[in-house]
């Protein structure tokens, strides 16, 4: 009986990975491990020169290092177990790991969405009030701004994840992924799960879609702002500002409201599609970001550019 109630609370989960094509796990894995290295690298790059660039130390910028860290979170969540999978064919993973690992990514998903929500209001700040810009973003705004990302997706989760524990598991407890996501979860419980579905339905509500509604507010803002301009440059020159903010919203929240989506409505869906739609959510965003800040950005580029020494390379070729 002892040992009957340690499997009812403490089960074994099976991450497949990506089903009928064991064989060849190890091949796949190269493409995942270019995106981690994108990813850690590019982020890790991203902080670097924001951190020794003194002149990069702006609100704007700030706000970019936050997104950096998270991505960077977000990449190492997933990390272990794919490459447990991948690697060492080892596939199974403890109730208590799973939590951790969910409790991590779900919290990395939502602190990135604050982070490009401040992001879009900074960037509605810079164009529509240009002039109090310093006036309404301020060192100690930005403090307690800082802290709202960093705690509103954690403390949200905590009761999600935890009572996950309460739960009897029986049948296959096997997630078609290569981590644990709480949407797949707490399919596999046996017992009444409403207050976990609706609860993670708010969440997400009250969270990702209020972002997204209130980012789509701040760019209709922005837009009627710019449309006001009076020159076609002046109005080119206001909205390139805003490029890379608007490639990582894109990034990252088409993936996950579609995700979101096929978990709740789609239960009949193909598994190859929710295999896809997963992985793009998780590892799309922190391989992109960084090169869109990369490319989109001067200030970035021109850090780059400065830190790799190419202008000196450049001017002693040519003599």
């Amino acid at each position: 009986m002892l040992l009957s109630n340690m499997t009812q609370f403490s089960p074994m989960f099976y991450l497949t990975g990506f089903p009928g094509l064991e064989a060849i796990e190890h091949w796949i894995f190269i493409p995942f491990f270019f995106m981690y290295l994108v990813a850690i690298s590019g982020n890790c790059f991203i902080l670097i020169i924001i951190k020794i660039h003194r002149r990069l130390h702006t609100p704007m910028y700030c706000l970019l290092s936050l997104l950096a860290l998270t991505d960077l979170g977000l990449s190492v969540s997933t990390l272990p177990t794919t490459i447990g999978i991948f690697w060492f064919n080892s596939h199974s993973i403890y109730f208590g790991a799973c939590q951790v690992q969910m409790f991590c990514i779900h919290s990395f998903s939502f602190m990135e969405s604050s982070v490009l929500l401040v992001m879009s209001f900074d960037r509605f700040v810079a164009i529509c009030h240009p002039l109090r810009y310093s006036v309404i973003i301020t060192g100690q705004r930005m403090v307690r701004a800082g802290l709202i990302i960093i705690l509103r997706g954690p403390v949200a989760l905590i009761p999600i994840v935890l009572l996950l524990k309460a739960f009897p598991y029986c049948g296959p407890l096997v997630l078609s992924h290569s981590f644990c996501l709480h949407q797949e979860v707490i399919h596999l419980a046996c017992s009444d799960t409403t207050f976990n579905s609706l609860y993670g339905l708010t969440l997400v509500v009250f969270t990702v879609m209020l972002d997204l509604l209130l980012i789509a507010l701040s760019y209709g803002l922005i837009l009627h702002t710019v449309a006001g301009l009076a020159s076609p440059e002046e109005k080119l020159r206001a909205f390139q500002t805003c490029t890379s903010h608007l490639c990582a919203v894109l990034v990252f929240f088409v993936p996950m409201v579609g995700l979101s989506l096929v978990h709740r409505f789609g239960k009949h869906a193909p598994p190859a599609v929710q295999l896809l739609m997963a992985n793009v959510y998780l590892f799309l965003p922190p391989m992109l970001n960084p090169i869109i800040y990369s490319i989109k950005t001067k200030e970035i580029r021109h850090a780059i550019v400065n830190l790799l020494g190419i202008r000196k390379v450049s001017a002693e070729s040519l003599v």
